[in-house]
């Protein structure tokens, strides 16, 4: 779509990504935005209308899930889609300084840091190296899921895609100050690898869930966390 066209409000950038979904899940792409007149216009700039913290993982590409092209979507992955300043600063610099009205937490099944911190707990089978920091981050995760009785790892998965929504909101005054206004929203996804579709399962700063979406997450809903964001000094 031109950039006149471009979603500005949280509600209108939502649905931009779920009908793009809708469309990479039935196998009829439309491939917006990748053609050689639009990767000439985009060069002097970009205007995202979503910004998508995601797993690393090879299989959930965000361009692709949602069927977007060059100058839609701010991307930011991590293994786990994981928190820490840097994460922060680039979710910062999409919202403050290229105006994107909607963050996205996407998370999916089958996660490989998710099913690493399960391991870990049961058996005591830790990794070494810098993927250690990756299990033990999920650790208040696992510990929050134990106390409710969950062992499934894709409940698991859910839990802390909206727990780092909320850590998004705790670790960012500028993206929380965004949300109270209406400028920005945050929702959590799970992305289904077998199937190819996302599923809304947390919001914050959006009027009401989509269509076949679970209640809002608001700050009311919250449970006690351990804070396992760092920020820099």
């Amino acid at each position: 779509m031109p950039d006149h066209d471009r979603p500005d409000t949280p509600a209108a950038a939502l649905a931009a990504l779920l009908d793009g979904n809708r469309r990479f899940v039935a196998g009829s792409p439309e491939h917006p935005h990748q053609d050689a007149a639009h990767r000439a216009h985009t060069a002097d700039g970009q205007h995202p209308f979503a910004v998508i913290l995601g797993c690393s993982d090879s299989r959930v590409a965000a361009e692709i899930v949602f069927d977007r092209g060059l100058g839609d979507l701010f991307v930011v992955r991590t293994a786990g889609h994981m928190l820490g300043a840097e994460v922060l600063a680039s979710l910062e610099f999409a919202v403050s300084a290229l105006g994107a009205p909607l963050i996205v937490v996407l998370g999916h099944d089958r996660c490989g840091a998710v099913t690493a911190a399960l391991g870990a707990h049961d058996d005591g089978a830790t990794p070494t190296g810098f993927l250690r920091t990756i299990v033990e981050r999920l650790g208040p995760e696992v510990l929050a899921a134990q106390a409710r009785r969950i062992d499934d790892p894709a409940a698991v998965g859910e839990l802390h895609v909206r727990s780092t929504a909320e850590r998004i909101l705790d670790g960012s005054p500028a993206i929380a100050e965004a949300v109270a206004a209406g400028r920005c929203a945050i929702v959590g996804m799970t992305y289904a690898l077998a199937s190819g579709q996302v599923r809304t399962i947390a919001s914050h700063g959006l009027p009401a869930g989509p269509a076949g979406a679970e209640p809002p997450v608001t700050s009311r809903d919250r449970r006690p966390r351990p804070r396992t964001v760092r920020r820099g000094r």
